[in-house]
């Protein structure tokens, strides 16, 4: 027992404690080689083409591991949050590539035998569980280590989520193409990022350190802080903050915001191509594929820039932002996205932005609400709203687009009444986000319990 209790292993968060000679600039790239890393779930599409013609699947058949993988991410990251906070970064990055790299090797395995339930256990469930993971991993440490920017440092984490497909994506495509898009060839595509991930993301889970307790930037001051509207200088457990209106006016907020944004995504490159069809300069295949490059862009760059900007304006001017503005840009593109190409780019751009820019600011949100002591756990149950945008959106985009097609409509006619409903989830949502307050005393942790929580950590150890 003496022995078991001595032994202090290299994943345990006591072990992962930063010295005081430490740069929490540091702890950014660790983020990033993570988040880089599990964003090519966005880049699933190169594979579906080469699986359906190897393996004689159909469309909704080679999609499967990609939904299910969103799906897990959404519940790994709900159950898994506490114990990423009981357990630090380090455990969970490290589990995080041991599942997320354990993917691709069974989807290598499942295709070079053609069993493709093992394709779709492999990369759906397996790694869905290292997405979810990897994905709250890094940020409770980095909104610990930048108290006074934490906006800023989500950011820059989640920002390597919404570009990890424009890294992912080329180099596939050309795996694919020097390996060969057979079983053979897809097989070893997938073998090869299953290590090369594994060896990119140790990266993050050796770099990774949390700050000592009490620790603070050098002249930053938490009262100066707390002063502003919102931001809570107390701490609440994620028992408690489940038990808030705060926490479901959020759920809503991220959820209306998410959808609105993914229904656009999802559905990028036919939109654009149906809006101008009948113009006098339709849309090429490969304009519209330019187009999808360029919201994914946009969805990168708004997570940093966005983020950053709710440092100075606050988080919740911010969603007044994403969900008042997007929703004026929805109206745009319904009236007149038709009329000019530029004129729809731009505000597809602008939503796309307010898409990735809602992801990174809504961790900040959370520490302005609910403090840093289980920041990463309240994140965790929120991500629920992503799985359920991630249903929702791109649902109602394609029923009514069908449905209007069906009833013999064509060109924008398909995508109006969507745009309209669009509209009105992303009024709710602002509607919401004005009626989030502080939260009541009556939830706030006593510091005692903190205490407790630390010790019993050293306990363990």
């Amino acid at each position: 027992m003496e022995n078991r209790q001595s032994h202090v292993s290299f994943l345990d968060r006591s072990h992962s404690i930063a010295p005081p000679t430490w740069s929490r600039w540091l702890i950014p790239p660790a983020a990033l080689s993570v988040h880089l890393a599990i964003g090519q779930a966005y880049a699933w599409s190169v594979f579906k083409p080469p699986l359906e013609s190897s393996l004689g699947l159909s469309g909704t058949a080679s999609a499967l591991p990609f939904q299910l993988g969103i799906v897990m991410l959404g519940l790994s990251a709900a159950f898994g949050g506490t114990l990423v906070e009981r357990n630090g970064p380090r455990w969970a990055m490290f589990v995080s590539m041991v599942c997320f790299s354990s993917g691709f090797l069974l989807s290598a395995l499942g295709v070079a035998t053609r069993q493709y339930w093992l394709v779709v256990f492999g990369y759906g469930f397996v790694g869905g569980i290292g997405l979810g993971i990897g994905y709250i991993s890094p940020v409770s440490t980095l909104i610990k280590w930048f108290p006074d920017r934490p906006g800023m440092a989500t950011g820059i984490a989640i920002m390597g989520f919404g570009g990890g497909a424009l890294i992912a994506s080329p180099w596939s495509a050309q795996m694919l193409a020097s390996f060969g898009t057979d079983t053979g060839g897809i097989a070893q595509t997938f073998l090869v990022h299953g290590v090369v991930y594994a060896v990119f993301m140790s990266m993050g889970w050796l770099l990774v350190r949390v700050p000592p307790d009490g620790w603070r930037p050098a002249g930053w001051e938490p009262a100066k802080v707390a002063a502003r509207p919102l931001i809570t200088s107390a701490d609440v457990s994620v028992r408690n903050a489940v038990r808030t209106p705060q926490f479901y006016l959020l759920w809503i907020v991220l959820c209306f915001n998410v959808t609105a944004g993914i229904g656009i995504l999802e559905k990028a490159a036919p939109m654009i191509r149906d809006f101008f069809a009948s113009t006098s300069a339709p849309v090429s295949v490969a304009a519209a594929a330019g187009f999808v490059a360029l919201l994914s862009l946009a969805n990168m760059s708004g997570r940093f820039v966005w983020s950053t900007t709710s440092d100075l304006i606050g988080r919740k001017n911010m969603y007044r932002v994403y969900l008042g503005v997007g929703a004026l840009l929805y109206l745009v593109i319904a009236l007149a996205g038709s009329a000019s190409k530029p004129l729809f780019i731009v505000c597809a751009i602008g939503i796309l932005s307010f898409y990735g820019g809602g992801f990174s600011t809504v961790p900040a949100y959370l520490k302005d609400l609910f403090g840093s002591y289980q920041v990463g756990a309240i994140h965790g149950r929120l991500l629920t709203a992503w799985s359920t945008a991630g249903v929702l959106g791109p649902l109602i985009i394609n029923w009514i687009a069908d449905t209007q097609e069906a009833a013999g409509r064509s060109g924008p006619a398909l995508y109006t009444t969507s745009l309209f409903i669009m509209i009105g989830l992303l009024v709710v949502g602002f509607v919401a986000n004005e009626l989030i307050r502080p939260v009541d005393d009556k939830y706030h942790e006593h510091p005692q319990a903190a205490e407790k929580l630390t010790a019993g950590r050293s306990e363990a150890a």
